[in-house]
Order: structure tokens, then sequence, then C-alpha cells
């Protein structure tokens, strides 16, 4: 259990009305049932598996990177936005991110463990900075151009391409429970095979995307669902997760109903014996999801807003004290000016660096 009273002040001042009960919570799923993250967290769970020893290499390269080096925590800085929301919705709160430099000058003085970001981004500026800063190339994206919008991630690059300007890993998204999921596996999975071949760590952002998740509540935020993915995602040899912090649970409860037929399949124990409504245990279902912690689950931190300090900080207690690895915030880190970016990231750093932030 954490001791609030050794907890930095900033943190207990983020958290609020929320603070007791986010950092003394004690989880129903023991955490002897993980691979928690920790300095030895390749040596302990990767080297045991099929990676070769470049994939090795360049895990080890990501973990020792950064303010959280050595530590097994990941703060990576993603930029992908440009395609995914528009240049122009991403970058005019802060033009300066129009040029690729700045994104990487960000991530750097902010010291994260690697840069994020589409492959004409990073390769513009590839010589000059992939040796001082691991370079994860996202290869997929989806466009927001045509019209009607499609809502598929396609490929924009090769994996050879993020090789050759010097890439650590590759990135992709697949949008789980689309129209389009079954072609998406197929091309990421066939991606990472190459990835993994030639070296590189592989990176899943588990996103669930279908209308019919909407229903009472947004269930592309449920426990169940999401964490459903995370498991289709491992299964492909994601060696890290990308996923969104569950605010709720029982996604296919929600649908089976909507749909008056079964819809997927479940358990009542994940309910009843795995999960509670707190977010804590939400997001322990995420990392048991993810070989329990074997491949590590870094949650999303978000679009910007008012409160993104007390949001981020939020985010990062729950995911580390739930078993995760880590944080990955884009938008609340580029759209403020330069320096408040970097004192963002330091603040999110600062609770997985915290020895008295426990995990539950």
């Amino acid at each position: 259990m954490t001791n609030i009273k050794s907890v930095p002040d900033f943190i207990e001042s983020l958290l609020g009305n929320e603070a007791k009960d986010l950092l003394t919570y004690k989880a129903k799923v023991p955490q002897n049932m993980l691979h928690l993250p920790g300095s030895d967290f390749v040596d302990r769970v990767w080297s045991l598996s099929d990676r070769n020893p470049q994939v090795l290499r360049n895990l080890q390269a990501m973990y020792s990177t950064g303010r959280l080096a050595n530590t097994g925590y990941l703060s990576i800085l993603p930029v992908d936005q440009g395609i995914e929301h528009s240049a122009g919705a991403s970058f005019a709160p802060n033009p300066m991110y129009f040029d690729p430099e700045n994104i990487v000058k960000l991530a750097i003085e902010a010291g994260c463990n690697a840069v994020a970001s589409t492959l004409g981004v990073l390769a513009i500026v590839s010589r000059k900075y992939a040796h001082k800063i691991p370079f994860i190339v996202k290869i997929n994206h989806n466009e927001l151009l045509s019209v009607p919008n499609n809502y598929d991630q396609v490929m924009f690059g090769d994996v050879e391409q993020a090789w050759n300007l010097g890439a650590a890993a590759v990135g992709a998204t697949i949008y789980f429970g689309s129209d389009n999921s079954t072609r998406q596996i197929q091309e990421v999975s066939k991606a990472f095979k190459r990835a993994h071949e030639l070296g590189m760590v592989t990176i899943l952002w588990c996103y669930l995307r279908n209308n019919a998740f909407k229903q009472d509540k947004d269930y592309h935020l449920s426990a169940d669902l999401s964490s459903q993915a995370n498991h289709l995602g491992v299964t492909i040899e994601a060696d890290i997760i990308k996923q969104k912090l569950p605010e709720n649970n029982n996604g296919y409860g929600a649908v089976t109903k909507a749909i008056a037929k079964t819809y997927g399949k479940t358990h009542d124990k994940v309910y009843t014996e795995l999960t509670t409504d707190h977010p804590i245990d939400l997001t322990r279902y995420q990392v048991l999801n993810c070989y329990c912690g074997r491949a590590g689950l870094i949650n999303s931190g978000g679009a910007a807003g008012e409160n993104d300090f007390a949001e981020a900080i939020r985010t990062a207690i729950i995911n580390k004290r739930a078993g995760g690895t880590g944080l990955i915030s884009g938008r609340k880190a580029f759209q403020r000016p330069f320096a408040e970016g970097v004192k963002l990231f330091h603040a999110i750093q600062d609770v997985y660096l915290s020895k008295d932030v426990t995990v539950a």
C-alpha cells in the first residue's frame, strides 16, 4: 500500500478528492500474479521469448533512455496526430510543431524514453537524431481527408523504411471490431513479423471501433472489450500495448442487450472476481490480458483540455498502481508552450520515479 504521507505534495494536490482512494487502494487481483516493471525487465521477461538479440537490444535501449532509464517504465511522446486528426487540428494551437525537428526536440528535452511519429516526420530528421533517442515509426494511419471519412487504418510506409532510417521500433493501430479489422490484423501481423526479423520492437495501438459499442455509455472504453483487444494484440506479438484508460465495464453485456443476441463470449467471474468498478481494477484487467504484464501496457494521455496536469497525473497513478508500464502522452504536451510540455512530461515521470507510489 502506498504511504500517502510520503507522496510528493503536487501529486496529492492534483488528485484532489480522489487522492486517498487512488493512492491507498488494494487491487482485487493480487500483484503477485503480474510480471511487474523493473530494472531487469528485459532480462527477466523478454530474454525468455523468441525475440532475437537485436530486438532485445532495442527494447533495452528504450528502457535505458530518458528520466525513467533503468526503472522498467516508459514515457513516450507520440505525434502522429497530423494524419489521425489533421495537421491543422493538431498543430495550429502551437505551429512550431509543423516542423518535425521540434517534435524530436520536445521528446529529448522532456526526458522521454522514445518518440513515436510518422515515417515522414522521423525520416526527415533521422540522420541528426536517430542515435540520440529511440525512434518509433508509426506505419499505418487513418486519414480523414476522404469524403465520407472511412475510419480505416491503412499502410503509409513499410518496415524496411523504418529500419533504414534507424528506428528502434515500429508502431501500428488496429481498429478491433471494425469492418476492416480482419485485414488490419493480417497486415499488422505480417509487418510485426518482419520488424522482429530486422531487430525492431513492435508497439500496437489496440483501439476499438464499432458504432455498436456506443450504447448508454461509450463501451469503446470498457475494461472487458479493450482488454480483449489487448489480448489479440499480444497474440500477434506486439511487445508493448497502447490502450486507452478504461472508464466502464461489461461492454459484452451492453452490446448483447442492444442487438438482442449474444455478442462475443465472456465469463461472470470477469465481473465478480477479476474486476470491480474501481479504475485500478479495470486497468489491472487490461494488464492481465497483456500476458499478465509480460507485454507492457502503456495508457494514452488523451486529448488536451483544461485540466491536463491533473488528468495526466491521475492516469499515471492508475497505470502504475495497476501494474502498467507507463504513459504515452501527445496532445496534452505539444499543444502547449514548449516549456510547459516539458513540465507536463516531468510531472508524469515523477509519478513513476516516486518510490512512494507503489503497485496496488
